[in-house]
C-alpha cells in the first residue's frame, strides 16, 4: 500500500503512514477496550485514595477512561476523608477536651 500524502509505500496494515504521519484511509484505528470502572473498584477508590492515585498512574496511558474515573474516585475519597478529620479534630475533640478540662 502506498500513502494518499507522500507517496511512499507502507504496511498494508498501517493506521497512519511512518514517513509523513498522516492517517491512512483504509487503515482503521485500533479497538481499545477502556470500560468505565467497576462498582467495586470505583468503591475501593474512594475508601483508599492510595489505592486510587496508583491504579490512575498505571491506566492514564492505556485506559484513560478508568484513569480518570479512578483518579476521580480517589480524590473524593481524600477530600470526604479531609473534611471528616476537620470535623472530628474540631468538634468531637474539642468537646472531649472541654469536658477534661472542666473536671479538672
Amino acid at each position: 500500500m502506498y500513502c494518499n500524502n507522500c507517496g511512499k509505500q507502507i504496511d498494508d496494515n498501517a493506521v497512519v503512514c511512518v514517513h509523513c504521519g498522516v492517517p491512512t484511509q483504509s487503515g482503521s484505528a485500533p479497538i481499545q477496550s477502556d470500560e468505565k470502572l467497576g462498582c467495586f473498584m470505583s468503591g475501593l477508590c474512594f475508601l483508599i485514595p492510595v489505592v486510587g492515585l496508583v491504579l490512575y498512574l498505571v491506566w492514564k496511558d492505556s485506559a484513560p477512561v478508568k484513569a480518570k474515573e479512578a483518579g476521580k474516585w480517589a480524590l473524593i475519597g481524600f477530600i470526604v476523608w479531609f473534611v471528616f478529620n476537620l470535623i472530628y479534630r474540631f468538634f468531637i475533640a474539642g468537646s472531649i477536651a472541654s469536658h477534661v478540662y472542666d473536671y479538672y
